[in-house]
């Protein structure tokens, strides 16, 4: 049993597949970033707070035993990785591959890329992975930008049901419209970068969208899709919706609510609320196109997929350092909770059978 010091603050992030291989040849490299994303000022033992450098074990690489009593800590304990026996290199082949590839990638694209024998052994690990695409202390949206809120109906395609029948999933969202000169980053459709100012962005419009929030909620009604607007959205924010009646007490929740009645008029649509049918159909696509529809138990952590990217678009070589950086702080699904449906995925909130800000009367 040897001491050795704790590695030097975390990597940048690689920015290229040879950069990747770089930064990370092996797997005491991978160790070693796994140690300073956990331990970025240090180690502290979990059951006796020993600050002091730790033991470390030849055999047992992942193994930190302090100084003072001996405890031992796992680096993958309370992890997505807890228990895990596949090695943390391929841990961090996996969370490069899903970040790196724009559309992500399915759990059978996922098994052939790492050599996987088994499916159910890549299916779960790209859930894991995406247990740690929800930052536990997200923050909410808006403030000085205003905020488009509608409703969606996802998957579940029903023929021959009769009417008003159908397998669909209600996903609520909100999104951020920003003027295109508040970009975030760079413009990651434009080869040279931030646009121009007079440049008038995707769908002949000056603004953008910024950061969204999707979360699957029980139904249109109010206590439903108010509890959602108030996590999701900061107080105080400008709000645009249609007319629904789910949405008519949102000035009580302390919101500049901005409704229109929009009955099927596209016209009216296109100038409501235009960013959150953009975010919809590129969700659409996405779980289509990549993943080929998905089941409603699982729904919600692929929206949280595709809301970590997509808030991440400007940066998508940063979305490794962001993946692994929540991977240390949040815990995984098990292997039963996933294939028997009792998986509850991390969502905006968890919206009660009634709730809502406004008189009800």
């Amino acid at each position: 049993m040897v001491r050795v010091p704790l590695p030097p603050g975390r990597h940048a992030g690689p920015k290229s597949l040879p950069d990747f291989q770089r930064v990370f040849p092996d797997e005491s490299a991978c160790i070693a970033h796994l140690l300073a994303v956990r331990f970025p000022s240090g180690f502290v033992c979990s059951t006796c707070g020993d600050t002091r450098a730790p033991y470390r074990i030849a055999s047992r690489p992942i193994i930190l035993r302090c100084r003072a009593h001996q405890h031992e800590t796992s680096l993958t304990a309370n992890t997505v990785m807890h228990r895990t026996k596949i090695p943390i290199s391929t841990w961090f082949w996996g969370a490069w591959l899903v970040t790196a590839h724009t559309p992500g990638m399915s759990a059978l694209q996922f098994q052939k890329l790492l050599g996987m024998r088994r499916y159910e052994t890549a299916f779960q690990m790209l859930h894991k992975l995406r247990a740690a695409m929800a930052r536990p202390e997200r923050d909410a949206i808006g403030g000085e930008w205003p905020v488009e809120v509608d409703e969606t109906f996802v998957g579940g395609a029903t023929q021959g049901e009769g009417r008003g029948r159908h397998h669909k999933t209600l996903v609520a969202g909100a999104v951020e419209v920003r003027p295109r000169k508040d970009a975030p980053g760079p413009d990651p459709n434009l080869p040279t970068g931030r646009a121009k100012p007079k440049h008038r962005g995707g769908h002949g419009r000056s603004t953008i969208a910024g950061r969204v929030r999707l979360q699957v909620v029980p139904s249109r009604h109010r206590s439903a899709l108010e509890p959602f607007v108030q996590a999701a959205v900061l107080p105080g924010t400008l709000v645009h919706t249609d007319g629904w009646t789910g949405y008519d007490r949102l000035a009580a929740c302390g919101y500049a609510h901005d409704p229109l009645a929009i009955q099927r008029d596209q016209t009216k649509m296109e100038a409501q609320l235009p960013m959150i049918h953009i975010v919809f159909g590129n969700l659409d696509a996405w779980l289509l196109g990549t993943h080929h529809g998905v089941s409603p138990q699982h729904l919600q952590a692929y929206l949280n997929e595709f809301a970590f990217r997509f808030n991440r678009r400007f940066w998508p070589m940063g979305a490794f350092n962001g993946l692994i950086g929540i991977a240390t702080r949040v815990k995984a699904p098990t292997y039963a909770a996933l294939y028997e449906g009792t998986r509850i995925h991390p969502a905006v909130v968890r919206v009660p059978k009634t709730g809502g800000c406004g008189p009800t009367g």
